[in-house]
């Protein structure tokens, strides 16, 4: 084990955390020596992560640092069931070759935070496919209806008049029963699913065991600043990005959400980062800080290089008014022919009408130019550059 002071493991118990249950027993366990089972359960129904998943994966790093055992259980007999969700409709279940699809998927992308050869991968069907229904109704007896009902989003559904299924009030029953399985000391997750991870603190002092401390992550806002961060929202920085989108994203995020995507996303001290808040509030412009932000997003999961060159091209571009590196070139087949069909033909728009719209509202250019006539046309006798909103470029060039 690695000698970690009190003040380390603090900082590990209070940055970009929401909760820790029976804190200060844990930092007994911490301070102790014991290397600690620390569980984080994945069903993975999706094979794409984004920078919102990654916030439990860096809090992971930090206990893998300190030489903890860190435990990825894949639910490949829960995620057949579908955990509830705050939906207000069940969850889709998945087929057990759809989620070993994903959790390989998912364990590449996790891998350049963590170093996957120290992390034990388990399977919760190994056990809970050879539960008997004795053991089900045993495990049924640990909750009453009333205790599942206390969960918020099955309220939200019932004062809707909205179904709620039996299997979803299996779906926590099972999640802490994996906890017996493990012999866990300590889960993590997101506050949304606090209500499942007190469930094992339950099954396992049911079950004789001590019960595992708890540890919840806050939910990361996406690009919106509103919504949490999800592919359904188009709000999302996934972890696969390229730098550019990677950066131009980070660029799109509201300034009151720096200094939180700086907490939960980088490895800037907090030391650091109150400064920078600090800072904003002083009238500093954010953008400075934002550009940081983006270049330590790209740092993380690409390289060091790569945060410096976007950073550089997005200065070109949009503090310099110089074109990007990569901009797409075409060569036109006729002589002519209107803007809205080379906007649309070239993907910087995904529709006569949305083409329309982006005309209208002035987010279109032509060699610098705004242009809002819908009727002109594109001629292949010289060289244009059209751009669309702030980062969809096209060079025109004649055949």
């Amino acid at each position: 084990m690695v000698d970690i002071s009190a003040e380390k493991i603090d900082e590990v118990l209070s940055r970009g955390t929401v909760d820790v249950i029976q804190k200060e027993e844990l930092k007994k366990k911490l301070m102790s020596g014991k290397q600690l089972k620390i569980k984080f359960g994945i069903d993975p129904s999706g094979a794409d992560l984004h920078i919102g998943h990654m916030v439990v994966i860096k809090k992971l790093k930090e206990f893998q640092d300190m030489g903890h055992q860190i435990i990825f259980l894949f639910g490949n007999f829960t995620g057949q069931i579908g955990d509830p969700t705050g939906k207000m409709e069940a969850r889709k279940a998945k087929t057990k070759e759809q989620l070993d699809k994903n959790a390989r998927k998912y364990i590449d992308q996790v891998s350049i935070l963590l170093d996957i050869s120290k992390v034990e991968v388990r399977w919760n069907a190994d056990w809970l496919e050879k539960l008997s229904l004795t053991d089900v109704v045993q495990l049924a007896s640990c909750f009453t209806v009333a205790q599942m009902m206390e969960r918020d989003m099955f309220q939200d559904r019932a004062s809707k008049n909205l179904p709620i299924s039996m299997h979803e009030f299996l779906y926590p029953l099972m999640q802490g029963y994996d906890s017996v399985a493990l012999k866990a000391d300590l889960e993590l997750g997101g506050t949304d699913q606090t209500f499942n991870l007190l469930a094992g603190r339950t099954i396992q002092k049911a079950y004789n065991q001590v019960p595992q401390d708890i540890l919840t992550v806050p939910i990361l806002e996406g690009t919106d600043g509103v919504k949490k961060m999800g592919k359904s929202e188009d709000n999302y920085i996934a972890v696969d990005d390229n730098p550019k989108d990677m950066f131009g994203k980070v660029m799109r995020i509201p300034d009151e959400l720096i200094t939180k995507y700086f907490e939960l996303a980088t490895d800037v001290p907090l030391s650091e980062i109150d400064k920078i808040k600090k800072a904003i509030s002083q009238g500093e412009n954010p953008m400075t800080f934002k550009k940081r932000l983006g270049k330590e997003i790209v740092a993380i999961y690409h390289s060091k290089d790569d945060g410096e060159k976007v950073e550089q091209e997005f200065m070109n571009v949009f503090s310099q008014h110089q074109l990007p590196n990569d901009i797409k070139l075409i060569k036109l087949g006729t002589n002519e022919i209107k803007l809205i069909n080379v906007i649309v033909n070239n993907g910087l728009a995904s529709s006569n009408s949305e083409a329309r719209r982006l005309l209208s509202q002035g987010a279109v250019k032509i060699n610098g130019d705004k242009i809002t006539d819908e009727t002109i046309t594109i001629s292949s006798d010289k060289e244009t550059v059209i751009q669309v909103g702030k980062r969809r470029f096209l060079k025109v060039i004649g055949s």
